[in-house]
């Protein structure tokens, strides 16, 4: 694996805030018109070898909404061939909204549930995208470095998943926290009482080890690695971690962290990554009372004569 970049949250921090909301723009399309998917699998964005698509959705017609990092816009692609396209460059939160509608409309998809959208828990959302003048910073060199991370990070986390024979959620870029992750589930139902809100009793519905990496935030001002488990089993923050990582206090939970910084200074720095992964979930899994040995997946191959085989091809 190539080295991963340097990213500090200050060097784009304007344009993270603006490209955040252009993606919770058509992510809350995604919400409106794909399939609902246990866990809300349905809305994230997926990495693709130029930036990140929602994949396709609705039904007349049948589209896809994609973000392209190299060329810098923003494409929609129909089933029966139209596709419409824009500049990601110079625009504001307001102006990609603007852009974004006329877009669909050309494209004969229906753009009702975003024209009033507000931002989903961040700081402005008492406000309409639409009228969204503030954000307006679009750094592409900095949006490219975020393209080639999420490509890097894809990579790590899906072979960290294939040691998974469990439920295990596909790899996935949400649009509401500007983070990738994967999560593990065991197969234990986790009570929610009507109090929790409606996207928390759906994401946490059962016992998980979640896994990934987010590009920093106000509250937290660096890339980093991360893990925690939900519910939170006692004692979980004495789990020991790779030098470098850590475990943060929360208050009412715990969360291990592993920053890019101290990443690069690894002489294989995926061999780092899985490490701290792996050393995350074990000890959460085991405070858990999860059955590790189990779920173990050696290779993602689960056939117990290809495994025997120790190391030949298949085919």
């Amino acid at each position: 694996m190539m080295a991963l970049p340097e990213l500090p949250y200050e060097s784009w921090r304007d344009t993270k805030e603006t490209l955040h909301r252009y993606l919770q723009i058509v992510g809350k399309l995604r919400l409106a018109d794909s399939p609902r998917r246990n866990h809300w699998w349905n809305v994230p964005f997926h990495v693709t070898g130029a930036g990140i698509t929602t994949r396709p959705m609705g039904s007349d017609p049948v589209f896809a909404v994609d973000f392209d990092f190299i060329e810098h816009r923003l494409v929609v692609a129909t089933t029966d061939g139209r596709r419409e396209s824009f500049s990601l460059r110079g625009l504001s939160v307001a102006g990609f909204h603007s852009a974004f509608v006329d877009v669909l409309t050309r494209a004969g998809v229906d753009p009702s549930p975003i024209v009033e959208a507000t931002p989903f828990d961040l700081p402005d959302a008492g406000r309409r995208f639409a009228d969204d003048t503030e954000h307006a910073t679009y750094d592409e060199d900095a949006v490219a470095t975020y393209w080639q991370t999420l490509s890097h990070v894809n990579l790590i986390l899906e072979e960290f998943c294939g040691r998974f024979s469990g439920k295990t959620s596909p790899v996935h870029h949400f649009w509401h926290t500007f983070d990738i992750a994967a999560t593990r589930f065991s197969d234990t139902i986790v009570a929610h009482d009507a109090t929790s809100d409606s996207v928390t009793r759906e994401a946490y519905s059962r016992e998980v080890v979640s896994f990934g990496f987010w590009f920093g935030d106000e509250s937290y001002p660096a890339p980093a690695f991360y893990s925690y488990a939900s519910p939170e089993p006692a004692r979980i923050s004495s789990c020991a971690l790779p030098a470098g990582a850590e475990w943060l206090d929360r208050g009412a939970s715990h969360l291990a962290v592993y920053p890019l910084a101290a990443v690069r200074d690894a002489p294989d720095q995926a061999a780092a990554i899985l490490d701290f992964f792996e050393a995350a979930y074990r000890g959460g899994a085991t405070l858990a009372g999860w059955d590790i040995e189990r779920y173990a997946c050696s290779g993602g191959v689960t056939d117990p004569v290809y495994a025997a085989a120790k190391g030949d091809r298949l085919g």
